[in-house]
């Protein structure tokens, strides 16, 4: 078997063999395959597809090409990944709030990409919080906390690390195949007995249109079924931020919030409906209610906090999370320019605004300030009157908030009341 044959088959538009397709990825991953057959190999796909079968073949050998994790745990082991938005810290709430409801959730996230925030960039602006534990250090908060959210170490799926940066340069990203074995072989190489996955559909989102969002949340959920991971997915809404800040320090703000029981609203609903999909699939009944509970308890909170804790965190972080945090030393308000109701939010400009603004990555080198961002942002439908405020801008400096307040007025539309989606549409199963 060699590289050349397996492209071949592809250029052809022929059935690519699972061994095959398991061998591609061992060369990925040990550097028998070069970067130009990598390279033929991802267009090949775009152009021809694998079908359903290959697929899920190639998830499980980009699975299979690294360390894929075992648990002896009393309980299952679950986990959540969302395709990307604006505002969404979902995982900061749920990963506790699961532990809580008495499972176990070993969350291996990621970073800002494009104009969404990276999980990983929002807790570490948590003084001293670390997100690159051994794997023993792993398993030990994962033990005795219930949950961990932490890097992938490069042990992990290493043949997608390979090809997603050559995907990345080769204009192949844009590939549903490879979407979904990219995303797939990470989270199973954790060991899950159990995954939901959250199709982000709107203006803040990757996928625009609700077709799209379809297309993928299927392509996810049958392949990571055929793995043998029990899979559901919500399609969900992301016209608008889904919580009202953007940037690092600012939504974990708004993470304590829910989790101390000051705010609710649409992050504390979308935690609650996600995680109730996913203990379902573990044959985990009224997950819901257990979960609004473990909110309304505290138990969430007490969580994340020994988790903060045990990951180089503050001891005292959740009593007192307003001391720790960093904070931008220019704050600005963004005067609504006209009278009217809030028609229409571009979260696409908005997370491009807060990305211009230091809190994401123009370049995988850039450093990113946690501390800047947009809080305070309106929601759709909401009434406003000339002069009054659509959000506030936390810049490093005011020329910088000075671009952020136009891209801020340029991104909401101010018109007639107008029909919004709902923030669950779809449930695929």
């Amino acid at each position: 078997m060699d590289a050349r044959s397996v492209i071949a088959s592809l250029r052809r538009g022929d059935t690519v063999e699972a061994d095959a397709l398991a061998w591609f990825a061992r060369g990925l991953a040990d550097g028998g395959v070069s970067d130009a057959q990598a390279g033929a190999f991802a267009m090949g796909v775009c152009i021809n597809g694998l079908g359903d079968a290959g697929r899920a073949a190639l998830t499980t050998a980009m699975r299979d090409s690294g360390k894929v994790l075992r648990w002896d745990l009393d309980a299952p082991v679950l986990d959540k990944h969302s395709t990307g938005g604006v505002g969404d810290c979902v995982s900061l709430v749920l990963a506790p709030a699961l532990a809580a409801c008495g499972v176990y959730v070993p969350m291996i996230s990621g970073r800002g990409l494009g104009h969404t925030g990276g999980t990983l960039d929002k807790l570490e602006s948590i003084p001293g919080y670390r997100t690159d534990l051994s794997e023993d250090q792993f398993r030990q908060v994962v033990s005795d906390v219930g949950c961990a959210i932490v890097s992938a170490s490069a042990d992990i799926a290493p043949a997608d690390k390979r090809l997603y940066a050559i995907r990345d340069v080769t204009a192949t990203v844009d590939s549903l195949d490879l979407i979904t074995a990219s995303i797939l072989s990470k989270k199973l190489a954790a060991g899950l007995d159990g995954l939901v996955l959250d199709v982000k559909c709107g203006s803040g989102a990757f996928m625009k249109s609700r077709d799209d969002a379809r297309a993928l949340a299927r392509a996810l959920v049958d392949t990571a079924n055929a793995t043998g991971c029990p899979t559901s997915a919500l399609i969900t809404d992301m016209s608008q931020p889904l919580a009202p800040s953007l940037g690092n320090a600012l939504e974990v703000i708004e993470v304590m919030r829910v989790l101390t029981g000051t705010s609710s609203g649409r992050l504390a609903d979308l935690a609650i409906e996600l995680g109730g999909a996913v203990l379902q699939s573990a044959g985990i009944d009224n997950g819901t209610d257990k979960l609004r509970q473990a909110l309304a308890s505290g138990a969430a909170a007490e969580t994340f906090a020994r988790m903060v804790a045990m990951m180089g965190g503050p001891v005292r972080f959740v009593e007192d999370w307003a001391r720790f945090l960093p904070e931008a030393p220019v704050i600005r308000e963004v005067p609504a320019p006209a009278s009217g109701t809030i028609a229409s939010i571009d979260g696409e400009a908005l997370g491009l605004a807060v990305v211009a603004l230091g809190g994401g990555r123009q370049v995988e080198t850039d450093r990113v300030n946690p501390a800047v961002g947009l809080s305070d942002v309106v929601s759709l439908g909401d009434t406003v009157t000339k002069g009054q405020p659509l959000a506030r801008v936390h810049a490093s400096r005011e020329s910088r908030a000075d671009d952020a307040v136009n891209a801020v007025v340029s991104a909401i539309s101010i018109g007639a009341a107008t029909s919004h989606p709902s923030l669950v549409q779809e449930h695929i199963t």
